[in-house]
Formats: structure tokens, C-alpha cells, sequence
């Protein structure tokens, strides 16, 4: 990843195919089309792709998330339960609707701990969000229990996952709901795009009708539609579908082109004794987009960034000082800092971050390097890199 990397004659071809009929709108129309709904086309190749019953493309991965909860029913008075370790993205869609972000440790699948879970549910609890950070997934069929048991909402935020597999399944079409980004840095590129997967029908038509200011898309006059409920725009352009288009046809080969850096790099770092690597449960398969590790302590871990960046070797990450994605430092949601203002419900609701430590998280985040895998490098340059991570690391322990 990311999937600009090899931008190329197919991107071009779909794009020039909207630029050549004008419209650049996925609604309505038709007859300026010359036949292209490149968004139409996308949620087709997309629904194989997830081995899914339905997709909705949406502007972004955010929106992905906030229409899934949209679509679930999640709002006011609502709590979601979430990972400590995510996208800021993550409570900002949760918030949106109304609803309270619970944050709970992840363990080391880098995502959420069932255990920490189960004791965070309250009468308020109406959805668990699995975020597969980095790539894979945390105990999905730990998850899924929980959710039976207490008949809650299994919400999969695969927008960092595309192509992972559980069990032969891909990420994002295990739960009621799956979201995916297609942002500028993710493995397959809109620029920026999203999608709500999901094999619930009436999930499917909320997510439809409210991504479009509530249209409810029947007939072929737009102004005559029906609206069966409120909505929102949350919808995406046909020049960032025929984006996605061409490069969703070219995930087999992207994958396999970061499996394949992934390995040279993890074989080498395998050599050295104090390196351990995050656990994958058993039955999953990452779409080896990041290569993540832990190192004995988090001083280690600080001198090893340092070394990494020292010697030139970018793009690896120590989550644990970093703004957006760990909360360590989410002051801003600590301090529900806000343009408008949140209820007094979802204020008292964050009361407990004031708080609330995470230690657990701690531990695996204070530890934890993750790197970022591209897909235009070189086999010699990655056995390079191999070479250099492989010096910085051993200079740090």
C-alpha cells in the first residue's frame, strides 16, 4: 500500500470514460452517460471482492462509519464500545450520531480484547466496533460471541484491512456491518472514497437512502423521489469510483506484492531474539499492508524509532507518540473540546476518560513498531531495507 503507487493506464482509462460523457455525479443523468455508472460498477466488483450481498459507496471512510451506525439505529443515548487504538475517525462517526464512544484496551492483535469488552457493557451498549488496524484482526469469533449473548451490533471497521481474510472470509463482511476507506494512502485508492458492506437488506436501504439526503432511489426522475426518512450527503463522484474501479480489479496483485515485501522483511527480523510479532488468530490472514512488532520495552521501542528514521528507513510508526491514532493524546475528545455543542448526555458520558488509564494498551502500543509495506519497491530494495532495519534495531536493544 498505497495503491497510487502504480497508478497507471487502467485509472486513466475509467477516469477519461466519466471526463468523455461529462457527468460526474453517481445519481441521475442517464441519458448524458454514454453507459458509464462507474459507481454502480465499483459496488459490483466490491460485493465479489467481500464475498458480500451488498455494498454502498460512500465520500470516505469516515462517512462508512457514520452511515453503518446510521443505518443500525445507533444514536442518542447509545454507547459503542471501541479500541484504544485506532483513527481518531473511529469516535468522531460514533459522536456524530449522538452516541458515546466507550474505549476499552486492545491486546496484542493490536485490537480490541474481548475480556476488556465484556466488562464494559452496560444497559447502554448497543454496538461493538472492531477496528482492524494495520492489516488484521483481533478474535473475531470471541466478538461475535459477546455480541449473541448480549444482542448487540458487531460493526467491523476494515478500512486499514482491505483484502484480510478470517476463516476464508473476508474482513469487513463477518459482521452485521463492515466500513472500508479508499482514502490516498490505502491499499486500493479512490482519492477519496468509502464503502458500508453488509448482508442485511434493510442495513443495505438505510445506508442507501441516507448517504443521499434520504432519496430513496426508485423510479428514474430524481426530483420525484421520495425521502422515507432524513438523510445526509455522504455520497461519492464518479471520478473517484472509476478510480477505485480500476484499482479494486487490481487487488490480487497488490496483495500479493506486499506479501511478498512483508515476508523479506519479517524473515529478517525474525533473526533477531527480541523481536516478537503481533498475534494473527488462528485462521486469519492479513492483507500484510504493515508489518508490526514488538521490542522488549518501550525505551527500546523510542530508540528504535529513532534509529529506523535515523537511517533513513521511513514510514515506520510508534503509535504510542503519536497524535491521531492511540489515545494517549486525544485531548481534545478527554476535554470534549467542540465547535458546537455536545449534549450533556454524551459529556457525562466521557467523564470517565478524565480518568480511565489503559495500561494494557500501554503495554502493547509502548512496544509496538508498525511499518508501513509499499508496493513500488524493488526486491533488492527491500532486502536493503531488510539490511538497515535489521542494524537499527540491533543498535537499539
Amino acid at each position: 500500500m498505497p495503491g497510487f503507487e502504480l497508478f497507471g493506464s487502467a485509472e486513466r482509462k475509467e477516469v477519461n470514460d466519466v471526463l468523455d460523457s461529462g457527468v460526474l455525479m453517481r445519481y441521475g443523468f442517464d441519458g448524458m452517460r454514454n453507459g458509464h455508472w462507474k459507481a454502480k460498477e465499483l459496488e459490483v466488483e466490491l460485493q465479489s471482492a467481500f464475498k458480500a450481498n451488498h455494498v454502498q459507496l460512500v465520500s470516505s471512510g469516515t462517512a462508512a462509519v457514520s452511515v453503518a451506525l446510521a443505518a443500525a439505529g445507533i444514536g442518542a443515548g447509545d454507547e459503542v464500545i471501541m479500541p484504544s487504538f485506532t483513527f481518531v475517525a473511529s469516535f468522531e462517526a460514533i459522536m456524530m450520531m449522538g452516541a458515546t464512544p466507550v474505549l476499552v484496551d486492545i491486546d496484542d492483535t493490536l485490537t480490541l480484547d474481548p475480556k476488556a469488552v465484556e466488562n464494559a457493557i452496560s444497559s447502554k451498549t448497543k454496538a461493538i466496533m472492531i477496528v482492524h488496524m494495520c492489516g488484521s484482526m483481533g478474535d473475531i469469533d470471541a466478538l461475535q460471541a459477546i455480541c449473541d449473548v448480549h444482542n448487540l451490533i458487531l460493526i467491523e471497521d476494515a478500512c486499514q484491512a482491505i483484502g484480510a481474510t478470517y476463516k476464508g472470509q473476508p474482513l469487513g463482511s463477518i459482521g452485521h456491518l463492515g466500513c472500508f476507506s479508499f482514502d490516498f494512502v490505502k491499499t486500493i485508492t479512490c482519492g477519496e472514497g468509502g464503502a458500508v458492506v453488509t448482508n442485511n437488506e434493510q442495513y443495505y436501504i438505510n445506508s442507501d437512502h441516507y448517504s443521499d439526503h434520504g432519496h430513496d432511489h426508485q423510479g428514474t426522475d430524481r426530483g420525484a423521489e421520495g425521502h422515507p426518512f432524513m438523510g445526509y450527503n455522504f455520497r461519492i463522484s464518479e471520478l473517484h469510483a472509476a478510480v477505485g474501479l480500476a484499482q479494486v480489479r487490481r487487488l490480487p496483485d497488490f496483495l500479493a506484492i506486499q506479501k511478498k515485501n512483508y515476508t523479506i522483511l519479517r524473515e529478517a527480523l525474525a533473526l533477531i531474539p527480541e523481536v516478537t510479532f503481533r498475534t494473527v488468530p488462528e485462521g486469519g490472514e492479513e492483507n500484510y499492508g504493515f508489518l508490526n512488532f514488538f521490542l522488549p520495552d518501550l525505551e527500546i521501542a523510542r530508540k528504535a524509532s529513532q534509529n529506523l528514521k535515523a537511517a533513513g528507513v521511513d514510514g515506520c510508526f510508534h503509535y504510542f507518540d503519536n497524535n491521531w491514532h492511540y489515545v494517549r493524546k486525544w485531548d481534545h475528545l478527554k476535554d470534549v473540546k467542540s465547535l458546537f455543542p455536545i449534549s450533556a448526555e454524551v459529556k457525562a458520558g466521557l467523564k470517565y476518560l478524565q480518568t480511565k488509564t489503559f495500561a494494557q494498551s500501554d503495554h502493547f502500543i509502548g512496544r509496538n513498531i508498525s511499518c508501513l509495506i509499499k508496493l513500488s519497491w524493488t526486491e533488492e530494495e527491500v532486502k536493503a531495507r531488510a539490511l538497515k532495519m535489521v542494524e537499527a534495531i540491533k543498535m537499539s536493544l
